[in-house]
């Protein structure tokens, strides 16, 4: 009899709470985030001003970490994550490959923050000497539409050359043994490449790609929880003005946490460019093309619709416009 009553106690008290406000049923629910090495995740994760936040919603946040975006998506594919960024080209692997996915958010365009490189040594010195030639890159990542873009640009095709898919180390340590004759990548593993390797850039994104930066949900997520939403483009844009306005204050911060120098750091943050918003017309065009080049491709099965994955925000919510 006693136990029941303490048992009837505690409910009344549970009850008493959630009416309250000092607990919520959403307290249980966790936001899982995925996160490359480098990027305004990196540093909005080591602010915590997201966590404080949600805390009021009764939501805590669990960080992942990825190696590339492909692999993010595929983490999103699989329900392993709710929320990732990404570059141009995984999104669209993985709308592909069937993942139920929303673009819910864009950075603006950052065309020098990924390149093709050669050895400093290499007598390729321009995209038109890759023809024969091996090139790494992360299949399915931002970079390979650059390479396809540089490719079209030289008057070579796809064919032309011998594609060699592998993740950031790995293309790293084929591109240190020469086992590779060129290697296509993106920033902070870029500038490393320059400053470590002395890598020589026969190709950047400048005036051939955007590099956009985007920021996706599953679509199940951005559907049921648009003010979570809501709240991570807030947070992702204000972390952004900061880093415009606090270059040297970000570098300090984001060089130890990818083990970096700072020299390096600083090439990688000043050539990233920052401010989330939602999508344009402008830019889901662009992304619609990445995708139907692909497909010309025969490097997805199918056609896309990209207007058909793009998240819009309820009226009454105050997202960055």
């Amino acid at each position: 009899m006693r136990t029941i009553t303490l048992r009837r106690s505690l409910i009344g008290l549970f009850a008493a709470a959630i009416s309250f406000g000092a607990i919520t049923p959403a307290q249980a629910e966790t936001l899982r985030i995925g996160y490359q090495k480098y990027g305004t995740l990196v540093l909005l994760k080591a602010k915590g001003t997201l966590e404080e936040r949600l805390a009021g919603q009764g939501i805590d946040i669990k960080w992942i970490e990825f190696p590339g975006g492909p692999q993010l998506l595929e983490g999103l594919n699989v329900g392993s994550v709710d929320f990732g960024t990404t570059g141009e080209t995984p999104p669209v692997f993985a709308q592909a490959a069937g993942a139920d996915l929303l673009y819910v958010a864009y950075e603006p365009p950052a065309p020098t923050s990924e390149a093709i490189l050669v050895s400093q040594n290499s007598p390729i010195q321009s995209v038109t000497d890759l023809k024969g030639k091996k090139v790494a890159l992360n299949k399915g990542s931002n970079v390979h539409y650059l390479l396809v873009r540089a490719l079209e640009e030289a008057g070579l095709k796809y064919s032309d050359i011998q594609p060699v898919y592998l993740s950031p180390a790995d293309a790293r340590a084929a591109f240190e043994r020469g086992s590779v004759d060129a290697w296509v990548i993106w920033d902070p593993f870029f500038a490393a490449a320059e400053e470590q390797l002395q890598a020589r850039s026969i190709r950047d994104g400048q005036g051939l790609v955007s590099n956009h930066q985007f920021y996706l949900a599953t679509r199940p997520y951005a559907e049921n929880n648009p003010d979570v939403i809501n709240t991570l483009i807030q947070e992702i844009h204000g972390v952004g003005e900061w880093v415009q306005e606090n270059p040297d204050e970000t570098t300090h911060q984001v060089a130890p946490l990818l083990g970096l120098s700072h020299e390096i750091t600083n090439k990688a943050v000043t050539r990233q460019q920052y401010g989330a918003q939602l999508l344009t017309p402008d830019v889901v065009a662009a992304q619609q093309q990445i995708a139907n080049t692909f497909t010309d491709l025969k490097l997805i099965p199918k056609t896309l619709d990209i207007k058909g994955v793009i998240w819009a925000p309820p009226a009454q919510l105050a997202t960055v416009k």
